[in-house]
Parts: structure tokens; C-alpha cells; sequence
């Protein structure tokens, strides 16, 4: 097994292998949480409490025990998807022109 030094530290030819690095990423995918209560969804989808609810709510993804509320992640990302918007350039990036780029134009 060789090393590497990278910075201080050696590294050896394990950290660069892709098949286990491929293998750790999908350990890591069925260690995922399947259910999140409201402040951890708040949190990984970056949005507010009321429009998170309402959401969850609209695609059945809430679970209500003893005063707990819990959201399936599944469920919630898969309705998350029906909102996904088609790219409207078509590959194509349309240079936009500043404000000073515009009054250079009209002038």
C-alpha cells in the first residue's frame, strides 16, 4: 500500500479508491433519516414553518404522534419534484447588460 503526503498528513491509496468511496456514499444514503420532524425540514429545505406545513400537508407527508409532528422525507421529495421548473435558455445564456452598460447604449 503506498502513501501520498498531502499538507502534513499521509494518505494512503484507500482514500483515493472509487469503488469504496462509491460504496461509503450509498451506505451513507440508506443511513439517511426517513423522518425529520418540522425544525430539521426547516433546516435542509430553507423554508419557513407555515409554507413548509403547508406543503407537507398538501402531499401527506405529516405523521402526528403525542404532540410530535414528523415529516417523511420521501414523500416530501417526491412532491417537492412536480415543482421543478424546465430551464428556460435551452442551453443558450443570455448576456444581460448592467445598469451602466444600458446608459451607455441610450447615451
Amino acid at each position: 500500500m503506498s502513501k501520498t503526503r498531502i499538507g502534513e498528513e499521509l494518505m494512503t491509496d484507500e482514500y483515493y479508491d472509487l469503488e469504496r468511496r462509491t460504496e461509503i456514499k450509498a451506505e451513507a444514503g440508506r443511513l439517511k433519516k426517513k423522518f425529520l420532524t418540522w425544525r430539521e425540514c426547516e433546516i435542509v429545505y430553507s423554508l419557513q414553518h407555515r409554507k413548509l406545513l403547508k406543503l407537507a400537508d398538501e402531499c401527506g407527508a405529516i405523521y402526528r404522534f403525542d404532540g410530535v409532528v414528523l415529516i417523511n422525507r420521501d414523500i416530501f421529495d417526491a412532491y417537492l419534484e412536480k415543482f421543478r421548473q424546465e430551464p428556460l435558455t435551452q442551453g443558450r445564456v443570455r448576456k444581460v447588460k448592467n445598469h451602466w452598460e444600458q446608459m451607455k447604449d441610450e447615451g
